[in-house]
């Protein structure tokens, strides 16, 4: 992470995803509404007037830097304790187990606010603990042009938002294509997510690839060439230590390891993917498309807030871990504002957009988001597309009989 990226768009044109594909348009966000206007500058001043009053700083504090050492421990620890200690093979996969746990830890409450930037005041300290993302054996520019530039900007938009895109047989977007399998997703849907942390370890190589060919490596003042040598060398490195160290270490044999390999990546999967779905792929959760002029009809503020949900604000021991990923409208409308912090910003949010007449979409309890998304998942694997009627994306769209 050498050098500064910008979280806003430095693109010619907006890169958006086709068929795993990058083709360029001109997307903007624009609202007619004035009270869109005025709920966006409103919302953004009641919350630095909280952080003037309090005079505390919008980023990380010890309490942060805490949690990176014992997220971390939680994942270096028992890797630790499989190269130094002789044990069963069944006691390793428990601290497989463990450190998948830890990973999906260090990824929601450590790499994610760091590269975000919001951290560390300190520049260094963002690039060095966003670096965490390479001990997760994937890409830190892939993840910062696929969550920061692309998921922030056009959150829930078809085609846009990656994270809503085709997954082989899951639909998460009410208007991709529908087929006959969709309709069991809300069953087989949770041991597919295990398969996203290990599928990213490949998937970095094509991302890579068509940033690089849509310009936007070069957009964001990186070197293509320099990626490629980071991506390749830290992936090698990091299938070396966490195959090739057990392997000339243990007496494991290489099937045993494998196995723990894959069920550490499983385990991080499915946290990772059932709390980012929490968010964005649940009821009142909208999925707006632009106008054939590539407009979105709303202002950017309002659009994530409607896009994104809250759940579980009360439940401290799950902010804490998924590093206040529950707290997803905070995060998305001020996401250079640190986690620590959303448990008080949130109610300032909440109050004002209910004074502009805006939902505030909030799933009081963890079991409640589950069971909203698993309902939702049911609706999107029956709802063909061709029955969702269009309209100005300042408004939701409806399925009609």
């Amino acid at each position: 992470m050498g050098q500064k990226m910008n979280s806003r768009l430095t693109l010619p044109r907006f890169a958006i995803f086709i068929n795993e594909s990058i083709c360029m348009r001109n997307i903007k966000f624009k609202s007619p509404d004035d009270n869109q206007t005025q709920f966006a500058t409103a919302v953004r001043k009641n919350v630095d007037q909280y952080f003037r009053e309090t005079g505390i700083s919008p980023k990380g504090d010890w309490t942060l830097r805490l949690k990176a050492f014992s997220m971390l421990a939680m994942y270096i620890a028992p890797f630790v304790l499989i190269l130094t200690l002789p044990m069963s093979a069944w006691f390793a996969m428990l601290l497989f187990i463990i450190m998948g746990i830890g990973t999906a830890g260090v990824g929601m409450g450590v790499m994610h606010d760091a590269i975000h930037g919001s951290y560390s005041r300190q520049a260094w300290e963002n690039t060095l603990m966003g670096s965490s993302m390479y001990l997760l054996g994937s890409h830190v520019f892939v993840w910062f042009v696929q969550h920061n530039v692309m998921h922030h900007t056009y959150t829930n938009i078809e085609g846009l938002d990656g994270d809503i895109g085709p997954r082989g047989p899951l639909r998460l977007s009410e208007h991709a294509p529908l087929k006959k399998m969709h309709r069991y997703q809300h069953w087989y849907a949770f041991p597919l997510y295990g398969l996203m942390s290990i599928s990213k370890l490949v998937r970095d190589f094509s991302q890579l690839s068509e940033y690089n060919k849509a310009g936007i490596t070069k957009a964001q003042r990186r070197s293509p060439g320099m990626e490629w040598v980071k991506l390749v060398s830290f992936k090698a490195i990091y299938l070396l230590a966490m195959i090739g160290l057990p392997l000339m270490l243990t007496n494991f044999n290489i099937w045993q390891i494998l196995a723990g390999f894959f069920i550490m990546h499983w385990v991080t999967g499915v946290i990772l993917a059932t709390i980012f779905q929490l968010a964005h792929v649940v009821e009142g959760a909208e999925q707006p498309l632009e106008l054939s002029n590539g407009l979105i009809e709303n202002d950017w503020m309002v659009h994530e807030l409607q896009t994104t949900a809250n759940f579980a604000r009360n439940q401290h021991l799950l902010n804490w871990y998924v590093g206040g990923l529950n707290f997803q409208i905070e995060h998305h409308l001020f996401p250079h504002v640190s986690h620590i912090h959303y448990p008080k910003i949130a109610p300032i949010v909440e109050r004002t957009a209910l004074e502009f007449g805006y939902n505030y979409n909030m799933k009081l309890t963890f079991m409640g988001a589950l069971v909203s998304h698993v309902r939702r998942l049911k609706e999107l694997g029956n709802m063909d597309p061709a029955m969702v009627v269009l309209v100005p994306s300042n408004s939701k769209a409806v399925e009609v009989a």
